[in-house]
C-alpha cells in the first residue's frame, strides 16, 4: 500500500510492501513530522517506507525515513519487530542528526 498526504506543507510519501497503513499508523508518522519540526523548519518532503526482509520465523520487520531538506536530506533505518516503536526509534535518529546539522 502506498500514500501520499499533504502535511502541514509537507510532502508525505509512504510505500509499504504486503501492510496497509491503518489510521493510527498514519498519526504516528503526522507526529514523528511535529518532532521533527521542531527541529527544523525547512522540511519540505518526508519518505517513509515499511518492509519485511525474510521470511517465516526469521521475518524482520524494517522503517525507514528521508527527510528532504535544504542540503543533503537526513535518512534513518531501523530493523525489529513491531512498526511503531521502530518509526519512533527511526525518528529518534533523525532529530540527532538534524541537531548535528544545526551546529
Amino acid at each position: 500500500m502506498n500514500y501520499t498526504e499533504n502535511y502541514k506543507g509537507i510532502k508525505i510519501d509512504v510505500q509499504s510492501v504486503h501492510l496497509d497503513i491503518n489510521e493510527s499508523t498514519q498519526q504516528e508518522i503526522r507526529s514523528a513530522i511535529d518532532k521533527l519540526s521542531k527541529f527544523t523548519h525547512d522540511i519540505n518532503a518526508v519518505d517513509v517506507y515499511f518492509k519485511t526482509e525474510g521470511s517465516g520465523g526469521t521475518a524482520v520487520s524494517v522503517v525507514g525515513m528521508r527527510v528532504g531538506i535544504p542540503g543533503p536530506d537526513v535518512f534513518a533505518e531501523e530493523k525489529g519487530e513491531h512498526w511503531i516503536p521502530l518509526l519512533k526509534d527511526v525518528t529518534d535518529k533523525l532529530v540527532r542528526q538534524l541537531k548535528k546539522l544545526r551546529q
